[in-house]
C-alpha cells in the first residue's frame, strides 16, 4: 500500500462504497456540497493540473483559501501529484504573505477572491510564484490580470492518481501562528496525518461515519484541519464548512441549521456564546461532544457549556508542531481546571530549568514525544535545534502534574514570571479573573513596579458594568488563588490581541504595557 495519505483518506472510501457520501458541505448560502466520490474524482484532476503546469514534485504550492470545498480538492490533489501543499492563515496582512510567500518559495498559490485585495499586493514581489490560480467566490466574476481562474487551471487536464509515497516523506506545511512572533513554516509528513485520525479522533474523539461535525477553528491552522478535514474524512463522517467569520450569532445560527454532533471550539468563542445566549435562544442541535483547544479552557466556561448542552467540553492541548491534540480530557474521565493526561499514542515529559524530570506538583516544561511530530521548521535550524530533540517535541508550555496524573496548564513558557521568587502562572490568575459573573476574559503579563520588581499586570474585557473594577477584582484574587498572586494593575480594554487560534498574544500587551 502506497504511503501516500491521500489514498487512505480520499481514494479508500470508494473502495469501500462511500463515494455517494457527502464528505463536504458548505453553510455559507452557496448551498454546494461534495460527495467522497466526487472528492475522488476532483483531487485526481487537480493532481492532473499540476502535472501539466509542469509543477514538480516537493514544489510547494501555496493556498490562501477559505474554509470551502476547493480547500480539500486542493489539499489533497497536491499530495496526488508530489506537490506540498502550504495552507496559510487567511486573517493575516500583506507584509506577512509577502515574508511566507517568500520564505515557503512556492511557485503555485491558490487564492480565494475574497482575499485577493490583501494578497494581490503581495504577489509582484514573489519571484519564485510561477502561477497563481484565483478561486472566485461566484461564477462569472472577474479574474484579475497576471492570474487563471480555478476552472480554467483544471480544464482539459488528464486525471492523475497519487504517486507512491513513503509515509516518512514530508506532505504538507503548516506555518505556526505566531503567538510570539513571526510564523515559522513546520514541515509535516504523510504518516502524520493518519497518526492524528487514529489516536485524538478514534481514540478520545470517538468520531464514527454517522457524525457531523463543525469546527469553528479554520483549515489553514493544524486544529482545525484535524477537526474539519483529516478526522471526518478519516471515518467517512460529513463536515461542515464556512468561510466566514465565527461570531456567537453566525455560529448559532449555524448549529440550528447544520445540526452537527460533533462540535469543535476555542475557549473564547465559548466564553462568548454562553454569554451571546443569555439574551438570545440557544440553538437546537443534537450535539453530543464538543472539544476545545488553541488555549487552556477556563474552568468555569466547561461547567456553564455542561449546564446548557448537558454534555461536556473536552480540553486538549495541541501544537502546530505535533499536529493536533497529544493532552487532554475525555468523554469518561473530565476534570475541568486540567488539560487531561496523555492522549494514547503519546508520551509526557515535564522537565525543570536543568532538563531534569519534576517531581509531582512541580511546575516545569512540557515535552511530548509521538508519531505526528514534525521534521523540522523550514530555514529554522537553531530553532529547529531547540525545540524537536530527538524523539521529543519542546511545547513551550509549563505545566505541572498532579497526584492524579493530571497535568495542569500553567501558561507558555515566554509568559511565566516569578514574584517573590515563586512562579506565577499568567492562566491561573486569568482563570480566576473570569470566574467573576461581570469578567468576559482576561489576560495577564508581567509588569515593572517603580522600584523595578515584576508583578502581576491584567486586561479584562466585561460582560457586564462593573463599579468600582480594580478593587472588587482585586479582593476577588486574593480569596480565589491568594493574596500574593492579585494584580497590582487592572485594565479594561475593548478586546485582548489573539492569533487565529484563539491563543491570547500576551507578548503584545507586554510591549505596550
Amino acid at each position: 500500500m502506497t504511503g501516500n495519505a491521500s489514498d487512505w483518506f480520499v481514494d479508500r472510501h470508494v473502495r469501500e462504497g462511500r463515494s455517494e457520501k457527502v464528505a463536504f458541505r458548505e453553510a455559507s448560502g452557496r448551498s454546494r456540497q461534495l460527495s467522497f466520490g466526487e472528492l475522488a474524482e476532483a483531487t485526481d484532476n487537480v493532481a492532473g493540473a499540476f502535472n501539466r503546469a509542469g509543477q514538480r514534485a516537493e514544489e510547494r504550492a501555496a493556498m490562501i483559501v477559505l474554509d470551502q470545498i476547493e480547500f480539500p480538492e486542493i489539499f489533497w490533489g497536491a499530495l496526488k501529484a508530489g506537490v506540498v501543499p502550504v495552507p496559510i492563515n487567511t486573517l493575516l496582512g500583506t507584509d506577512v504573505y509577502r515574508a511566507i510567500l517568500t520564505d515557503s518559495r512556492a511557485t503555485s498559490l491558490f487564492v480565494s477572491e475574497e482575499l485577493w485585495p490583501v494578497v494581490g499586493p503581495a504577489v509582484p514581489d514573489c519571484p519564485a510564484l510561477d502561477r497563481v490560480i484565483f478561486i472566485p467566490a461566484a461564477e462569472g466574476a472577474a479574474t484579475p490580470d497576471g492570474t487563471m481562474a480555478y476552472t480554467d487551471f483544471l480544464a482539459g487536464a488528464e486525471p492523475r492518481k497519487g504517486v507512491d509515497r513513503s509515509g516518512d516523506e514530508v506532505a504538507f506545511w503548516l506555518y505556526s501562528s505566531g503567538s510570539t512572533g513571526q510564523p515559522k513554516g513546520v514541515r509535516h509528513v504523510h504518516s502524520a496525518l493518519r497518526e492524528t485520525a487514529q489516536t485524538y479522533g478514534a481514540q478520545v474523539l470517538g468520531i464514527a461515519e454517522d457524525d457531523t461535525i463543525y469546527s469553528v477553528a479554520k483549515l489553514f491552522f493544524a486544529y482545525g484541519l484535524g477537526n474539519g478535514m483529516t478526522f471526518p474524512m478519516s471515518v467517512g463522517a460529513t463536515a461542515v464548512l464556512f468561510n466566514g467569520r465565527p461570531t456567537p450569532d453566525v455560529v448559532s445560527e449555524i448549529l440550528a441549521a447544520e445540526r452537527p454532533t460533533i462540535f469543535c471550539g476555542v475557549p473564547t468563542l465559548y466564553a462568548a456564546l454562553l454569554h451571546h445566549w443569555e439574551g438570545a435562544p440557544r440553538p437546537d442541535a443534537p450535539i453530543r461532544l464538543s472539544i476545545s483547544a488553541g488555549e487552556a479552557l477556563p474552568a468555569e466556561i466547561g461547567k456553564a457549556w455542561q449546564g446548557h448542552w448537558g454534555g461536556d467540553i473536552l480540553d486538549g492541548v495541541g501544537s502546530t508542531e505535533m499536529l493536533h491534540i497529544f493532552l487532554s480530557n475525555r468523554a469518561d474521565d473530565i476534570v475541568y481546571g486540567t488539560s487531561g493526561i496523555a492522549v494514547p499514542g503519546y508520551d509526557l515529559r515535564l522537565v525543570n530549568e536543568d532538563g531534569a524530570d519534576c517531581a509531582e506538583g512541580e511546575i516545569g516544561e512540557l515535552l511530548v514525544r509521538g508519531g505526528s511530530g514534525a521534521q523540522d521548521y523550514w530555514n529554522q535550524r537553531g530553532k529547529s535545534r531547540a525545540t524537536f530533540e530527538g524523539e521529543w517535541t519542546r511545547t513551550g508550555d509549563k505545566y505541572e502534574r498532579d497526584a492524579s496524573g493530571r497535568y495542569i496548564y500553567c501558561g507558555r513558557t515566554d509568559d511565566m514570571f516569578k514574584v517573590s521568587g515563586i512562579w506565577v502562572s499568567p492562566f491561573e490568575v486569568e482563570q480566576a479573573l473570569a470566574s467573576h459573573p461581570s469578567v468576559l476574559e482576561a489576560a495577564v503579563v508581567a509588569h515593572r513596579d517603580a522600584d523595578g520588581l515584576e508583578k502581576p499586570r491584567a486586561f479584562i474585557v466585561l460582560k457586564a458594568p462593573l463599579d468600582n473594577h480594580e478593587a472588587v477584582l482585586k479582593e476577588h484574587i486574593k480569596d480565589a488563588i491568594g493574596k500574593w498572586k492579585y494584580p497590582r494593575w487592572i485594565e479594561v480594554v475593548d478586546d485582548l490581541p489573539k492569533t487565529a487560534t484563539g491563543k491570547i498574544q500576551r507578548f503584545k500587551l507586554r510591549d505596550g504595557a
